[in-house]
């Protein structure tokens, strides 16, 4: 099976044009049910050779294991695509995923910053050093626009439009989108732009935005160290990670009355169900509000319990 998993992973690259993140894990997901098909076989099998009940025993297997539902769940979907491919091109007769039914369960909330959290991690980088304006203009720039950490550090000069306060934003599967930067963000990438170093081997029109010490682009992971740092330094929750800042965009959005289709869009989410998991962050402040404020609420929330 692993010839054919091969081929569908340059599917997803040269047809697809699917992102290496998204590759990945489509690799490891493969590998994994073709590696426990060969344990439980003791032998290779072919994709036309793989029946549900086999696909049954390596979801109850990940169970065991402790996954977590929605790792099931997304194996699941890697395993309909492969063998929807494998139909297509010959190689299966059937899809042996397809009557396997996702686990169920309920949609954890997001966790994310109130307004006032938001405004404290902002302020909190040190403006009279470089690293401090570069962390500060990324802060903003990530909760302006609703970025994830790896659109930021994916970000290029000529990405940015001052004069119309947009910038393009190369989001997941390669597609493209552009995002809004507020006033606050571009004054702070205005101010460190003067700061940051650069390489002058850097050809203008692919020069990184966010540069490290050596002038080179940063990466996810210094991000995340960096807002670690802020969160200890400010108090926050120690929950909250580059993502909490996308998830804090979207929450005051529609808390503010942002129509949830425009939120879809700047979020860069296929499917409007995704954004959805917002609105019930959103109500969820919407009755602590009533409840905290409304002289009957208090004593109906309590007689309801």
């Amino acid at each position: 099976m692993h010839s054919e998993i091969a081929q569908f992973l340059r599917f997803l690259d040269v047809e697809r044009n699917a992102s290496d993140l998204t590759i990945k894990s489509y690799r490891e997901d493969l590998m994994d049910m073709a590696d426990y098909l060969t344990d439980e076989k003791s032998t290779k099998l072919m994709p036309r050779e793989v029946t549900p009940t086999d696909l049954r025993g390596y979801v109850a297997a990940l169970h065991e294991a402790g996954y977590a539902r929605t790792s099931i769940s997304r194996k699941l979907a890697s395993l309909r695509s492969f063998f929807k491919f494998a139909i297509r091109q010959g190689f299966a007769e059937n899809n042996p995923a397809q009557p396997l039914r996702n686990p169920r369960g309920q949609r954890s909330l997001p966790h994310f910053l109130t307004a006032d959290e938001v405004d404290k991690l902002l302020d909190a980088p040190k403006l009279s050093e470089a690293a401090g304006l570069r962390d500060k203009a990324i802060l903003e720039v990530m909760y302006s626009a609703g970025l994830r950490v790896s659109e930021v550090v994916g970000m290029n000069d000529r990405d940015i439009d001052f004069a119309e306060g947009v910038v393009r934003i190369r989001g997941k599967g390669r597609k493209e989108r552009l995002g809004s930067l507020g006033r606050y963000a571009i004054r702070a990438l205005r101010a460190y732009f003067p700061a940051r170093i650069r390489k002058e081997t850097q050809p203008q029109k692919d020069q990184p935005t966010f540069t490290n010490k050596f002038g080179q682009r940063l990466t996810t992971r210094s991000v995340g160290r960096m807002l670690e740092k802020y969160i200890l330094q400010c108090g926050l929750d120690t929950r909250t990670t580059p993502h909490t800042l996308r998830h804090s965009f979207a929450t005051h959005l529609l808390d503010r009355g942002a129509d949830i289709r425009s939120v879809q869009e700047m979020l860069g989410h296929k499917s409007l169900a995704t954004t959805q998991i917002y609105t019930h962050v959103s109500t969820a402040n919407i009755k602590k509000a009533y409840i905290k404020a409304h002289p009957r609420a208090k004593k109906s929330a309590d007689s309801s319990s």
